[in-house]
C-alpha cells in the first residue's frame, strides 16, 4: 500500500512537471518611447523614482548590455515585429509603412493558439505619399495593416498624453480617460483578467517619457520640483539649465510608468499567472537630452542607443542575474518564441537567446549593429545627421560615416564618451578589429552602406518636409 502511495505522489509530480514544460506561457511586453538604460534606480540613478522597476530588476533577468540598432521610433517598431534589420523590412525612416506582407511576431503567437493584444502607440502604419505626418498618424489602422493582432485599441502615433485618442477594431474613435499610459494599463489589465486561463500575447505601448516632457500628472512632477537635479558630465554647461527642466519632466514621466508596471505586476500575480507569464519591459531608444549638446535620438551615443531591458519568466529564469552579451531588437521575436517553444520563421534575422538564458549554450555574439541609413527629422542633414554604420561590443562603440571612421570609445574607461579615440595611432589595431567585426556584419547583411538618398529611392520613399540632402 506504501509503495502504491509512492508511485501515485510520482505520477503526479511527472504530471504536474510535463504540464509546466508543455503549458504555453503568457507574454506580456511593456515597450515605453525612448527611455533611455541610464535613468532607472538599480541602475545606479539616485534620483529618478522607479521603485516598481527596481523591484523587477531582482525578478528579472537584467540584459545590461540590450541595444536599438536604429534608434528611432518607427524603424525600431518594425524591426521588434519582424525580428528582421531595416534595411531587409525597409522601414528606416520614420511614419513609412510596413508592409502587410511581412511575417511578424503576433501571426506567429495567432497561429500557435494565442490571443494577440496590442494597446497603445504603433507608429508602423506609415502615411501615403503626398500625406503629411500628422495626417497619416491620425487615421485608423486597417485590419490588414495589423500585423496579427486581434484586440486592438491603438493611436499610430500622438504625444498628447492627457486627450489621447485611439481606434478599435472596429475603427471606431475613442478617447483614453485621463493620462493615457494610466488609461492604458487599466485597460491591460482588463483583457488579462478576460484571458487569464487561455495563452495571450499583449504588448503595451506608451508614448511616455517621450516629449513633451512637462505634461504627466501633478502628482508625479511635484517628485521633482524642486530637485537638484544631477546632470551627466557630458552635458556642456550652456545646456545645463534646459537639461534639467526637460529631465524633470523626463523623470516624471518615468515614475508615471513604474506606477504603471507595479499595477500590472500586481495583477499577475493576483490572477495567478505569473510563473507562467514572460514579462518584458522595454523602451524603443533612448534620449540624448543635451548629452555632448545634442537632443532626441538616432545617434549612435550611449544615451540613444542604450535601452533597458528585462525579462521575467519565473518559471524558467532566476531572477536578480545579468547577461551582459550585446543583444538587439532583431533578437528580440526569435528569443521570445524560442521561449515558447514556438516556429521561428525563416524571415526571421535575429538571434535566439533562449539557449544562453537557460543555460543550455553559450552565444558567441561579437558586437550589435548599429545604424542610420538615412538621417531625419530632429536629426536630418541640416542638423548635422549623418548616414553611420557601427558596432558596439559590450566595451566599445565604434562608428564610421560615409567619409570614414568617426567615432571610437573605450565604455569602460569612459562610460561618458567624452574621449574619441578614433584614428589615434595607439588604438589602431583595436579600431582595424572593430572595423573588420563591423564590415563582417555589413556584409553578412547586405549591406554596402550606401547614401540615403539611394536608399530612398530604391524604396520608393518621398522626403518628409526639408530632410533631403538635396533641398539644402
Amino acid at each position: 500500500m506504501k509503495n502504491l502511495l509512492y508511485v501515485i505522489i510520482l505520477l503526479v509530480l511527472v504530471s504536474c512537471n510535463v504540464k509546466q514544460e508543455t503549458e504555453k506561457p503568457n507574454v506580456v511586453f511593456v515597450l515605453t518611447d525612448q527611455w533611455r538604460a541610464q535613468d532607472l534606480g538599480f541602475v545606479g540613478n539616485e534620483q529618478v523614482i522607479t521603485p516598481a522597476l527596481d523591484v523587477l530588476s531582482k525578478e528579472a533577468l537584467v540584459f545590461t548590455n540590450a541595444i536599438s540598432n536604429i534608434p528611432v521610433c518607427t524603424p525600431a517598431r518594425a524591426t521588434l515585429m519582424t525580428g528582421k534589420y531595416p534595411l531587409s523590412h525597409g522601414v528606416f525612416y520614420n511614419d513609412k509603412p510596413l508592409r502587410s506582407e511581412e511575417y511578424c511576431i503576433a501571426e506567429v503567437y495567432k497561429e500557435n493558439g494565442y490571443a494577440t493584444a496590442y494597446i497603445g502607440k504603433w507608429h508602423i502604419n506609415g502615411h501615403a505619399p503626398g500625406e503629411s505626418n500628422r495626417e497619416g498618424r491620425l487615421k485608423p489602422v486597417p485590419a490588414h495593416r495589423r500585423q496579427g493582432f486581434d484586440y486592438w485599441k491603438v493611436h499610430e502615433c500622438t504625444h498628447d498624453y492627457n486627450k489621447s485618442d485611439y481606434f478599435d477594431e472596429n475603427d471606431v474613435k475613442h478617447t483614453w480617460e485621463g493620462y493615457d499610459a494610466i488609461a492604458q494599463t487599466k485597460d491591460a489589465i482588463q483583457y488579462m483578467q478576460a484571458n487569464k486561463d487561455n495563452p495571450f500575447i499583449l504588448f503595451l505601448s506608451f508614448g511616455p517619457p517621450h516629449a513633451p516632457y512637462n505634461t504627466a500628472p501633478k502628482k508625479y512632477k511635484d517628485l521633482y520640483k524642486d530637485m537638484d537635479i544631477k546632470l551627466r558630465p557630458n552635458v556642456p554647461e550652456g545646456n545645463a539649465e534646459i537639461a534639467e527642466e526637460s529631465i524633470r519632466g523626463y523623470y516624471a514621466h518615468m515614475s508615471a510608468l513604474d506606477d504603471c508596471v507595479a499595477e500590472l505586476q500586481t495583477e499577475i500575480k493576483n490572477l495567478g499567472i505569473e510563473e507562467n507569464t514572460i514579462f518584458v519591459f522595454t523602451s524603443d531608444h533612448g534620449d540624448m537630452l543635451y548629452s555632448h549638446a545634442k537632443t532626441k535620438k538616432q545617434q549612435p551615443w550611449e544615451e540613444s542607443i542604450l535601452i533597458p531591458f528585462m525579462l521575467k519568466y519565473p518559471n524558467k529564469i532566476k531572477g536578480g542575474e545579468q547577461l551582459t552579451k550585446m543583444f538587439s531588437f532583431p533578437d528580440i521575436m526569435p528569443t521570445l518564441l524560442g521561449l515558447c517553444n514556438l516556429p521561428i520563421p525563416e524571415s526571421v534575422e535575429g538571434v535566439d537567446y533562449t539557449g544562453q538564458i537557460l543555460g543550455k549554450e553559450e552565444l558567441d555574439i561579437d558586437g550589435a549593429l548599429i545604424t542610420c541609413p538615412v538621417p531625419f527629422h530632429q536629426w536630418n542633414y541640416k542638423k548635422g545627421g549623418r548616414e553611420y554604420r557601427g558596432i558596439r561590443t559590450e566595451r566599445y562603440t565604434y562608428a564610421k560615416d560615409l567619409d570614414g571612421p568617426w567615432l571610437l570609445y573605450d565604455n569602460e574607461k569612459d562610460p561618458f564618451q567624452m574621449d574619441n579615440l578614433v584614428n589615434k595611432e595607439e588604438y589602431k589595431s583595436l579600431q582595424n578589429d572593430l572595423e573588420q567585426k563591423l564590415q563582417k556584419m555589413l556584409d553578412k547583411r547586405g549591406d554596402k552602406f550606401l547614401p540615403g538618398e539611394d536608399y530612398m529611392t530604391a524604396w520608393g520613399y518621398h522626403w518628409d518636409n526639408n530632410d533631403s540632402i538635396k533641398i539644402q
